[in-house]
């Protein structure tokens, strides 16, 4: 098992959430709340209304829960990769097959919902909440206090499988981003890297990481929408009956085109995330193996 690989997708991951967090609270809302007409008029209605702390609301509960995440992904995708060439009687040296880093990136997305589930809720209702937590009136005080309250209020509410509400839509997205996001870092690396050199270099590093996050947002966004929606709806008044209801009233009160809400958004915040969460990831591999 390469442990080196949990330690630094952990590090890794909770370095991405510090990233791209405002942008991700952004979207959230773009793709869930009808009243925002545009990306700048979120932004310019979120400052206006709750600040800089806007944009962080729910923060706590991913970045406490990331290191477990990513190193769930980082750890499957390695140890996947590992048993496919394996079972394949390939050499450990030998580049991984196409197929075996597809597979092995899927396992890894859908390996970390259950644990990712009940914290991503929790952010996404916390996002979506847009009362300040401290409030003079009681009209306008928030239904949730923090993310713990919130962890609790669902469960007491919702039960238990509340927290798990778009799970299956978190499932497609991540098992679809993440194959999508190792592939694309494997190729740009292999094609970049010199005949000979066993390392890529920290520039193709950067530019693969980046790349790679855009191109997994690409696929994963029409489930993230989907998920953002089903976990939001609980809120207030209750909108789906399920994960198929909401894809096709979606599709017929908006379009096609609401699939793809908070794309833009997506891949703007994936390339600087990835850069900073693929140089993390490698800089802790090569400081782990080269330890004693």
């Amino acid at each position: 098992m390469h442990f080196a690989d949990f330690i630094a997708g952990s590090v890794g991951g909770a370095i991405g959430v510090a990233v791209g967090y405002p942008l991700d609270t952004v979207k959230v809302r773009i793709q869930t709340q009808r009243k925002y007409t545009g990306v700048w008029q979120c932004i310019h209605s979120t400052w206006k209304t709750e600040g800089v702390n806007g944009f962080y609301k729910g923060m706590s509960m991913p970045v406490t829960t990331v290191s477990i995440s990513s190193s769930v992904v980082f750890g499957t995708y390695r140890n996947c990769l590992q048993g496919l060439r394996q079972l394949h009687g390939g050499s450990p040296d030998a580049p991984p097959a196409k197929l075996d880093i597809l597979l092995s990136g899927l396992a890894g997305g859908v390996a970390q919902v259950s644990v990712m589930s009940p914290a991503d809720i929790v952010k996404v209702r916390l996002q979506c909440q847009t009362e300040p937590y401290l409030s003079s009136t009681s009209q306008s005080r928030p239904k949730y206090r923090g993310p713990v309250h919130c962890l609790l209020t669902i469960a007491r509410e919702e039960g238990v499988l509340g927290l798990y509400k778009g799970a299956n839509a978190l499932a497609l997205r991540d098992g679809a981003s993440f194959a999508t996001y190792f592939l694309t870092y494997n190729v740009i690396c292999e094609q970049l890297t010199p005949a000979g050199q066993k390392q890529p270099g920290w520039m193709v590093i950067l530019l693969a990481g980046g790349f790679s996050g855009m191109c997994g947002w690409t696929i994963g966004t029409p489930m993230d929408v989907i998920k953002a929606r089903l976990q939001v709806d609980g809120m207030g008044k209750r909108r789906y009956r399920g994960f198929a209801h909401c894809i096709t009233e979606s599709l017929r009160k908006e379009g096609p085109g609401v699939f793809f809400k908070g794309l833009g958004l997506n891949c703007m915040r994936a390339f600087p995330v990835n850069m900073a969460v693929f140089a993390t990831y490698e800089l802790v591999v090569r400081i782990l193996k080269q330890s004693p």
